[in-house]
């Protein structure tokens, strides 16, 4: 019998809570999913303004947070990589429906579960297509945009990491 660890949560946004890992970390992705980013990455090049993750790391390797740019008491786009707001608040996000009540931080709290090892098809699934969208903004940038400009389009670069998209390389 195979046994998977057991992860509960209890944060600001969550108590008691509970999934299993049933993959091994960062592996046995959906082959059409190909984050260039990892959370830990993700985390150090600063994104989400450094308020994500602040009263929920416990449930993350301590490894993800050593050099993570967070400010527990406020967005703060000064610690994104591109110095700019690229986000849309969490209530703006629970209007358009893109909020899983099992991930109630939205998609890069599902994007760090999945990448831990815990798997819901039918979320999956969804979350993953939500991420392949987000090509279009890839073109966006090489149409308008020469080739590592990084001041170029900012804002949109910035929401590519947010996206585990390594706009620094576009």
């Amino acid at each position: 019998m195979v046994r998977h660890k057991k992860i509960t949560v209890n944060d600001l946004m969550q108590k008691g809570y509970s999934y299993y890992l049933t993959e091994p970390e960062g592996k046995n992705f959906d082959p059409q999913f190909k984050p260039e980013l990892s959370p830990k990455q993700m985390l150090e090049l600063g994104v989400f303004g450094g308020k994500y993750m602040t009263d929920c790391a416990r449930e993350f390797p301590k490894k993800w947070f050593n050099k993570a740019k967070l400010c527990h008491e406020f967005h703060d786009a000064k610690l994104n990589f591109f110095k700019i707001n690229a986000s849309l608040s969490l209530q703006e996000w629970q209007k358009k429906g893109w909020i899983y009540p099992l991930d109630p931080r939205g998609w890069f709290q599902w994007y760090c579960r999945y990448y831990m090892g815990r798997r819901i098809p039918e979320e999956d699934s969804r979350q993953i297509k939500r991420w392949k969208a987000i090509k279009r903004h890839i073109a966006q940038i090489k149409k308008n945009c020469p080739p590592f400009a990084l001041d170029c389009r900012r804002k949109q670069r910035q929401m590519l990491l947010h996206w585990a998209v390594d706009a620094r390389k576009i």
